[in-house]
């Protein structure tokens, strides 16, 4: 039974999908794929993008359907929109943190719950930076990845699962569409200093036969691209344990239109759908 895109991941190892890239339509279909022969046999579906260009910025919507990319319906899945230089990212959930709640018996706490989770309204659950590259070309891309719900103590032993951890604590995030913008990125400020989870890359080594930077994919990747990452949790101020070498998701390019998407607990496949699409921004002083 395939898994479903709001469920993180299994904890015992990566789940591998692969996505397939439209450039003339900007759509970007995630599939899931188990075993190698399933990127020319085509997997089972997941989930699909369409990219929005805008003046100031550009939005991913993302839908549970492969041709239905309106706000408005229930495939509505979510969106991840960039800043005007492609640096800065913030992946929305469609549907709210509340959504796994027990309602309240009262009229006014039921008709609270349909707004907050009606397919219009976004709710932040990410967000992704990418580091000016001093390097330039010879050098990769940092980014950072801070998953505003899911508690960096997820990934410990004995770790709360996020998914029970919203549904204990489903007040933990004010839904955007009942703040202002400043209010709004003061909550997500607060989320990043509250204990969520950190994702940084997986740091490459230099290989002086090929002079350049590698990271060991075993197998997943073939083509070297400056799209290729590899994400682990951060340690922050803590000593690194075993749990941050642990790969938690993995992207890179196999074809012309072609990428491998692996991921693992405790991150979702539109979790991780939303942080493979920031990569294919152009960015101007990341490059």
């Amino acid at each position: 039974m395939p898994p479903k895109p709001c469920q993180p991941g299994p904890k015992d190892s990566l789940l591998q999908c692969f996505i397939k890239r439209n450039r003339s339509t900007q759509t970007y279909y995630l599939y899931l794929g188990l075993t190698n022969s399933a990127l020319s046999d085509g997997g089972k579906f997941l989930l699909a993008a369409r990219k929005c260009r805008r003046p100031t910025c550009t939005d991913y919507i993302i839908s549970l359907q492969a041709e239905d990319f309106s706000k408005g319906t229930n495939t509505y899945a979510g969106r991840l929109r960039s800043n005007f230089l492609g640096t800065k990212f913030t992946v929305f959930d469609g549907q709210s943190p509340q959504a796994g709640a027990k309602m309240g018996k009262s009229r006014s706490s039921r008709l609270a719950n349909l707004r907050q989770v009606s397919p219009s309204s976004n709710y932040p659950m990410a967000h992704i930076s990418y580091e000016l590259n001093l390097l330039g070309s010879r050098g990769p891309r940092r980014m950072q990845c801070n998953m505003n719900t899911i508690p960096a103590t997820s990934i410990a032993p004995g770790g709360l699962d996020p998914t029970t951890q919203a549904e204990l604590n489903p007040y933990q995030s004010t839904p955007t569409s009942f703040l202002s913008k400043s209010a709004s990125m003061e909550n997500s400020v607060s989320d990043q200093k509250n204990g969520g989870l950190v994702l940084i890359n997986k740091a490459p080594r230099w290989h002086e036969q090929l002079q350049c930077w590698c990271l060991n994919f075993h197998g997943r990747v073939t083509i070297a691209s400056v799209k290729n990452f590899q994400l682990v949790a951060s340690p922050e101020n803590e000593p690194a344990g075993p749990e941050h070498e642990k790969i938690i998701l993995q992207f890179g390019k196999v074809g012309k239109d072609l990428f491998t998407m692996d991921y693992r607990y405790p991150i979702s496949a539109f979790q991780a759908f939303a942080i493979c699409l920031s990569s294919f921004e152009t960015r101007i002083a990341c490059e």
